[in-house]
């Protein structure tokens, strides 16, 4: 069983001296805990920290294609699925689109728990990652060494080279959502200037309760009157807030001998702002990469070159994402009734968003790795 020696208060104490590892985690949701999965096999000592607790901070309405969610073995998590999307404009009013596949909303706690049970005997401990020099990630308890170190902490890209993002002046959109009691039949969204002009507002049912929320593609735009205007509108409560800014422009996937997945590299779906499945997606890609370094079939600098390339392969994928994305508040009238009744058209809807599937297709998620084996000695001992 993995490891999980998360400190609070008083048991918050420094790191040993000479602390290290063979692969460094920073950053435990969804990227950095399918990194360590892909590693489960390799009986490496693979550490993984994060500032809260696994699963502990949700940041997002928490929906991806079902077929990821099971071909990674995290159907258990699911609350809720749908196969279609209920579109509301000022114009045509309600459109359904339908999906050639269908999307769920899941519970994060139990995602990020069913995905740490896969990463084998992964260690997980809580620290505050602050910079890093070389191989030495500095923390608020001290020191940790690695040769190979993964950041996975968001769009601060923090174990980057120079200064961080700092929104409003960076590649961002910005959301914010209410998760009030309550149910719902369908996967909504709101492309209404009365709500934003650039960016979109969405309701995503959970079972018990509904995740509603509005986003801007313009990270000056303010969003909570405008999530308070349709939480009102959907005739709900603006129960348990939480925002979070997201990235909208791909960025390099390794820089200065640092792998960066998830948001800290961009993976992000400019216009949906689709984020969870690329994070899955990227980093099995990362993980396999430092499977093989540490099975010894290439060397850490053949990894950093082959992942920067096969996230650099996808750029034009999420480049013409983001051009979708800058058209949208050019699109509020006629040119947006038209694409709304052409997605209710099932040939166009299910060609469009099968080809959108495809950006990180299902096919790529297997079964985690099988646990290395335990050496007999060591199991005698046990």
């Amino acid at each position: 069983m993995p490891v999980r020696a998360t400190k609070r208060g008083a048991a918050r104490v420094p790191f040993p001296t000479g602390a290290d590892a063979d692969v460094l985690i920073c950053g435990a949701s969804f990227a950095g805990l399918t990194v360590a999965r892909e590693l489960r096999a390799t009986g490496a000592r693979v550490l993984i920290l994060d500032r809260y607790e696994i699963g502990e901070r949700q940041t997002s309405a928490c929906a991806a294609p079902t077929e990821w969610l099971r071909n990674l073995g995290l159907e258990a998590s699911i609350r809720q699925t749908f196969d279609s999307l209920l579109v509301h404009t000022p114009r045509v009013g309600k459109a359904r689109w339908p999906l050639p596949f269908t999307f769920s909303t899941f519970d994060y706690p139990q995602l990020c728990d069913l995905l740490f049970e896969q990463t084998g005997e992964a260690e997980f401990d809580t620290a505050k990652v602050i910079s890093r020099t070389g191989q030495t990630v500095s923390t608020d308890r001290g020191d940790v060494t690695a040769p190979l170190i993964v950041d996975a902490l968001g769009w601060r890209r923090v174990l980057g080279v120079g200064d961080n993002f700092q929104p409003p002046d960076a590649p961002l959109s910005r959301g914010l959502e209410v998760h009030p009691k309550g149910t719902g039949d369908d996967l909504e969204l709101w492309i209404d200037p009365r709500y934003v002009d650039a960016g979109y507002g969405w309701a995503f049912p959970a079972d018990d309760e509904v995740r509603i929320g509005v986003g801007s593609f313009d990270p000056h735009d303010p969003v909570k009157q405008p999530t308070l205007r349709l939480v009102e509108d959907v005739n709900q409560s603006p129960d348990g807030y939480q925002g979070n800014w997201i990235p909208h422009r791909i960025r390099p996937a390794t820089e200065d001998g640092i792998f960066f997945a998830g948001d800290s590299a961009g993976h992000c779906i400019p216009l949906t702002a689709e984020g969870i499945r690329t994070a899955f997606y990227f980093g099995i890609a990362l993980g396999r990469e430092l499977r093989a370094v540490l099975e010894g079939r290439q060397d850490k600098w053949e990894a950093l070159s082959r992942y920067h390339e096969f996230s650099a392969s996808h750029k034009w994928k999420f480049e013409s994402m983001y051009l979708a994305q800058q058209s949208i508040r050019h699109l509020h009238g006629r040119p947006l009734d038209n694409v709304t009744r052409a997605f209710t058209r099932g040939r166009i809807s299910r060609w469009a968003f099968q080809n959108y599937l495809e950006i990180a297709p299902p096919s790529y998620a297997v079964p985690a790795p099988p646990a290395a084996a335990v050496p007999a000695a060591e199991e005698q001992a046990a």
